[in-house]
């Protein structure tokens, strides 16, 4: 039946050429953003993972600042702790040459005050972002310094920050408050240290740095009425120096060591998160140009198929002519 009120095949055409224009646009929009799901509408399960990750991504960066924050302190600190090592060493050579008869051990000592400064000015040094774990003038016991090391989210949700920690009570060296805090300045026994201790203490200490509580014992330092004991008992208390700051710098040298693969791996992993959320939102190119294409063409056709459906209509008045 052939109806002037009624035009099926222009309705049927009209409603094909808009689920096209549906379509095409949808289309357009992922070329135009490169997002396959942009919003929640898109597919809302997919949506709120990727938003999840992307905001942990985000932590991570964060995290990953501040372990570059942490890289620095640490690396302050060794390098400072190094130079000390180096200038101690000096310290138990001048020991050592001043232990041999007739050398002039007034200017021995000269020499070793100004190491001694040395000492005290590297470890005033090392200080970055107004932390020094080397130097301490707080009236508090040095305690333990965090770094922050990762972001974490658990299987149920839960998020939590991960640190790595370090006790800088083991790296102090100089304490301007107790002299036992800190190893440069607080007493050593030598007795201690020799193979059949007496129970005598002998105490040594190296630095003078004028502290509230000071170190007891005698300071490191000699001169002409200095004997071979005391000499020896100096060189065994600067031996055990060193041998503790060796011990704070292994301690230093593996904490670098962990920061910096812990950024290698919170950026690989930072990498991982990025891929894993395009996979989920991002838009296929080749795909979408291709759809693209087709749905300009069927669009094209759509247009056609409607004009023909309104043109059969007109074609009744040929029927009364």
């Amino acid at each position: 039946m052939t109806s002037i009120l009624t035009n099926a095949a222009a309705m049927a055409a009209l409603q094909t050429l808009r689920a096209i224009d549906n379509n095409m646009e949808t289309t357009q929009r992922r070329v135009s953003s490169g997002y396959r799901v942009e919003t929640a509408a898109d597919n809302a399960a997919y949506w709120s993972i990727a938003t999840t990750m992307r905001s942990d991504n985000s932590s991570l960066s964060t995290v990953s600042d501040a372990l570059g924050l942490g890289a620095a302190t640490v690396d302050t600190a060794y390098t400072a702790l190094d130079n000390v090592i180096n200038v101690l060493s000096e310290i138990k050579a001048k020991l050592v040459a001043a232990r041999e008869p007739g050398v002039d051990k007034a200017k021995i000592n000269a020499e070793m005050t100004e190491l001694k400064n040395q000492l005290v000015s590297t470890t005033q040094s090392a200080s970055f972002s107004g932390q020094n774990w080397l130097y301490n003038t707080d009236p508090t016991a040095p305690g333990t310094k965090q770094v922050v090391s990762s972001f974490v989210r658990a299987a149920d949700g839960t998020v939590q920050v991960t640190t790595l920690d370090f006790d800088t009570s083991q790296s102090v060296l100089v304490d301007t408050v107790d002299a036992a805090r800190g190893i440069l300045t607080r007493d050593v026994d030598a007795d201690l240290l020799t193979a059949s201790p007496s129970g005598v203490a002998r105490n040594y200490f190296l630095l003078d740095v004028g502290s509230t509580s000071p170190a007891t014992g005698t300071e490191i330092k000699i001169d002409g009425t200095t004997t071979d004991a005391v000499m020896d008992d100096m060189i065994s208390v600067v031996s055990d120096l060193l041998e503790q700051l060796t011990n704070s710098a292994s301690t230093l040298g593996a904490i670098t060591k962990r920061i910096d693969m812990q950024e290698q791996f919170v950026s690989n992993l930072m990498d991982v998160i990025d891929k894993g959320v395009g996979r989920l939102v991002d838009a296929d190119m080749n795909e979408e140009s291709t759809r693209l294409k087709a749905l300009q063409t069927q669009q094209q056709l759509g247009i056609q198929a409607l004009s023909i459906a309104n043109t059969n209509a007109q074609n009744i008045l040929t029927l009364f002519k």
